[in-house]
């Protein structure tokens, strides 16, 4: 499935590459994929592992080997020369040789060849996770340095608009000079501000684009919030007992597949066969070879009945000290492993209840931070108005605007904010479907 995953991400690489002029979340994620080298040593790893595996498995088998010899002679046993062909013999002898006693330790290591496939397997599903956390939030920082820069350059015209206002009145000696200095203040500091912005976002898109690895950075489609509304306005109101529950769903996916549980897990049962196996290095080996050869010679042709044997050898160890040793350490290295998981264990859950935290606090703080931008909006339009007509001083109006600029910036970190702990939950539970993550938090 990972190799078909592969390929559709090359394919979707070169159309991208084609026609990247726009690209969404969804066609950056494949692209980062595609780019990722950790991704791509992980899956020689992995290949490298498998065949570590078949080789381990090919131990078992009967070992095939066969030896040939050819001898001429040139003297006779009365020191004469004699014709080489005529002492031309040949033999063949070919052999088999099986373990047919070893304490079960071949398959105890055949069991540790698989964890370790199966661990390279799941570190890649870490970085698969990894990478994804990486672009996606590279992507929602380009999206809300964008937005900033753009509630930056309106909040800039506003002030140059407050500026040519505020030196026609100067003019005409409506205005002292104290409100026109904190007026011409406050369009520098705007302008300061959307410049900085443009920095932001020129930095975000090179971090995106060294993601994505594009030669150039294409435009970046924006991001549907009505699609989160539904979940947004479910967490903001979430009660203890819907929590609870919540926590307890999650924490549900999350023992069945995180993948840093499943390699903590991996490591205590490889411990553990490491432990099993140094315990069965007191049981003797045995091993038994069956051969058989056919000789051929100028003289005698082919023999009437070929050789063969039959033998058997084994070998018992007796540097007991030695084994003891390696039997202490194995049982170290898997009490360390069983802590490890432990930890793990406590190390998971607590990320989740503070993951699943911080997405009900955004969701409220971005409730919370659209409706004061609506009210802040309205107001700023109210003072508007006044200042033009001469019934609002200067204070008022760069007040009501720098309230304004100052809400934007909430609201537009609350939103992607959001986005970021949903990409956090998703890694979690290893669920890169965002509508299947969404589904669990509703309870559908």
């Amino acid at each position: 499935m990972k190799r078909i995953l592969f390929l559709a991400s090359i394919f979707t690489l070169v159309s991208a590459r084609l026609s990247a002029e726009t690209i969404d979340l969804e066609q950056a994620r494949v692209l980062a994929l595609a780019s990722s080298r950790d991704l791509a040593q992980l899956n020689l790893n992995l290949q490298t592992s498998e065949l570590n595996e078949k080789e381990q498995f090919y131990s078992m088998l009967p070992s095939v080997s066969a030896n040939y010899s050819a001898s001429m002679s040139y003297l006779d046993n009365n020191w004469g020369f004699t014709n080489p062909i005529d002492t031309l013999r040949v033999g063949v002898n070919i052999s088999v040789t099986q373990t047919i006693f070893q304490g079960g330790r071949s398959f105890i290591q055949k069991a540790i060849r698989e964890i370790a496939t199966e661990s390279v397997r799941n570190n890649a599903m870490i970085e698969y996770f990894r990478v994804l956390d990486r672009v996606d939030s590279a992507y929602y920082s380009a999206l809300e340095a964008a937005a900033s820069l753009e509630a930056a350059e309106s909040s800039l015209q506003s002030a140059t608009l407050s500026l040519s206002m505020a030196e026609i009145r100067l003019a005409n000696g409506m205005l002292n000079q104290g409100d026109y200095l904190r007026v011409l203040a406050d369009k520098e500091s705007r302008e300061s501000s959307r410049n900085q912005a443009r920095r932001s976002l020129a930095l975000n898109l090179s971090t995106l684009n060294n993601l994505i690895g594009l030669g150039e950075a294409p435009e970046l489609e924006q991001i549907d919030f009505s699609a989160y509304e539904e979940v947004i306005q479910y967490l903001a109101g979430i009660s203890d007992e819907e929590f609870s529950a919540l926590y307890g769903r999650l924490l549900n996916a999350i023992s069945r597949a995180n993948p840093t549980l499943v390699s903590a897990a991996l490591a205590r049962q490889q411990a553990e066969y490491s432990y099993t196996l140094s315990k069965r290095e007191y049981v003797p080996t045995i091993r038994a070879t069956v051969s058989s050869g056919l000789s051929w010679s100028t003289s005698g042709g082919f023999s009437t009945s070929p050789t063969g044997s039959i033998s058997i050898t084994g070998n018992i160890p007796l540097d007991f000290w030695v084994m003891s040793n390696n039997q202490e350490k194995s049982k170290i290295t898997y009490d360390l492993a069983l802590m490890t998981y432990v930890d793990r264990q406590k190390q998971v859950e607590t990320d989740l209840y503070s993951s699943l935290l911080t997405a009900i606090t955004q969701a409220e703080s971005f409730l919370s931070s659209r409706r004061t931008l609506d009210y802040v909006e309205r107001s700023f339009e109210y003072t508007m108005e006044r200042y033009r007509l001469s019934q609002a001083s200067v204070l008022e109006y760069v007040e009501a605007s720098s309230s304004l600029i100052t809400n934007s910036n909430s609201y537009i970190r609350s939103s992607y904010g959001f986005l970021r702990s949903l990409s956090t939950l998703r890694s979690l539970t290893v669920m890169d479907d965002e509508e299947t993550l969404i589904g669990l938090l509703l309870g559908n």
